[in-house]
């Protein structure tokens, strides 16, 4: 009795959780989303000494947060220009580029402590001051795995995609925290050497995730409308033949003129130039709003702030943060596939809303304990459903418009949410140097419950694309039926 449930929870389990559907997914998909935990890796080894890094080569704080505001506007520039152009002129080409671009930081960082020289590199190079995405990867990946997923799984998809990410996070930053305190306490570095290492880290792993874009096969590309220029040219011989016929009739000479062959429109052809429907210019209006607010809620609090708070409020050392922030990424790994779980039954929006309106409470609560251990609490409790909305976000984003407008429209939203972050980290590092670092906590909580209600109330029974059009499928088959 007991052995036969085994099977049957065992498929339960992997249906609910998308297992079966990451398992069955093309090897491009995997390549993606293997991607997307290095790049990820990277990133949170980054973000845990970013802050500490730059104090450590006697950067104030409103000079911190002014460097993590720049990262963010050069960002805005390059993901724009690489995320617009990426379909023209080749999604891989342009992963690869990026990697490049983010290997080229870390080696300026692992050789430099000029605070310009960085700035430089962080601008127009690819470094994460939150911990998250960073660069014009992931709109181009999105729209790539929109691409080669079905809607039936793109849910699924999207959680492992994410899971997979907050994985790498917290895998890079427990590992390298505790690396940098043991090249501190055991092998007598100073904070600035052992940081060093880790930027050196750092730019190995962009030259990883190149190598694994290269490895992306043609599937990955953008669909190209093909032309039916076959049939017209067939027509055309019936029709030189019947006026052979005609012309042999009349007596007059045999004559086979020029066949004229159809020529594709000067609008089919292929432009690195994106293009947009009027309902999509629409709602990407109004997403890019939305996203805007939670956005600059986000920019207030980015990873590097927070460690840097803890470290100064109640003095806990790199290994220390590293194992908090590796609990909190795991529980935000694996409260993904509770969120692709939740969506099936009560749609994307909801999860999306109930999910992320907890995690900004929590997060308004965070600098409010004088105790540590209350505080760590409430880190981790905004944790539990802090990135439960990714996964629903980017499906709900990826139906809302037509496949071939994805890349663009994914990469605005990017460069929309980077441009709104980007304003967050200077306004902290100011109420930082002014003792006020708490009121950055409240601000950012108070921005993420508004875009939560917001969302709700302007999107709430919207049908997306596909829905609209496999309805309008379905009904054209009942009417054929009948």
């Amino acid at each position: 009795m007991a052995g036969s449930c085994l099977p049957t929870f065992g498929n339960w389990l992997g249906n609910e959780s998308g297992l079966f559907s990451i398992l069955s997914s093309s090897r491009d998909t995997k390549l993606l989303c293997l991607q997307r935990f290095v790049r990820l890796f990277a990133y949170g080894a980054s973000t845990l000494i970013l802050a500490l890094y730059l104090s450590s080569v006697n950067v104030s704080d409103a000079r911190i947060g002014l460097f993590m505001s720049m990262t963010l506007w050069g960002d805005v520039i390059i993901s724009f220009i690489l995320t617009i152009f990426a379909d023209g002129l080749g999604r891989r080409r342009t992963l690869m580029l990026g990697s490049a671009l983010m290997s080229a930081s870390g080696l300026v960082f692992t050789f430099s402590g000029n605070y310009w020289i960085l700035v430089a590199a962080s601008i127009l190079g690819v470094i994460s001051p939150s911990g998250n995405e960073i660069g014009p990867f992931k709109a181009i990946e999105e729209s790539t795995l929109s691409q080669l997923s079905s809607p039936a799984i793109r849910s699924d998809i999207f959680a492992w995609y994410t899971l997979l990410g907050n994985a790498g996070t917290a895998c890079g930053i427990v590992i390298c925290g505790w690396l940098a305190e043991w090249l501190r306490t055991q092998k007598d570095w100073t904070s600035t050497q052992a940081y060093r290492v880790i930027f050196g880290i750092y730019a190995f792993l962009g030259i990883v995730k190149l190598a694994l874009s290269l490895a992306l096969s043609d599937k990955c590309e953008p669909e190209v409308k093909k032309q039916e220029y076959q049939q017209v040219t067939e027509l055309n011989d019936v029709e030189i033949e019947s006026l052979l016929s005609s012309n042999e009739e009349d007596g007059t000479p045999k004559t086979r003129p020029e066949a004229k062959h159809s020529t594709p429109p000067s609008r089919e052809r292929r432009s690195i130039w994106p293009s947009l429907s009027p309902a999509s210019r629409s709602i990407l209006l109004k997403l890019c709003i939305l996203f805007a607010f939670d956005s600059l809620g986000g920019g207030l609090v980015p990873a590097s702030w927070i460690t840097y708070f803890f470290t100064t409020k109640f003095s806990l050392p790199e290994g220390t943060l590293g194992t908090l922030f590796f609990i909190t990424s795991i529980i935000a790994a694996l409260s993904n596939l509770v969120a692709s779980s939740i969506s099936k039954r009560i749609g994307l929006l909801k999860t999306m809303v109930f999910t992320h309106l907890p995690s900004a409470i929590f997060l308004a609560l965070i600098p409010l304990p004088s105790n540590a251990f209350v505080a760590m609490t409430f880190l981790i409790l905004r944790s539990c459903t802090q990135n439960m909305d990714q996964a629903p976000r980017q499906a709900f984003l990826a139906a809302a418009v037509l496949p071939n407008e994805r890349t663009a429209v994914m990469g605005v939203v990017n460069v929309v949410k980077t441009l709104s972050q980007s304003g967050g980290p200077v306004v902290t590092g100011f109420l930082a140097g002014m003792k006020r670092f708490w009121i950055a906590f409240l601000l950012a909580g108070a921005l993420k419950a508004g875009y939560d209600l917001a969302m709700l109330k302007m999107f709430l029974g919207y049908r997306s694309r596909e829905e609209t059009a496999a309805e309008d499928e379905g009904e054209r088959s009942r009417n054929g039926s009948a």
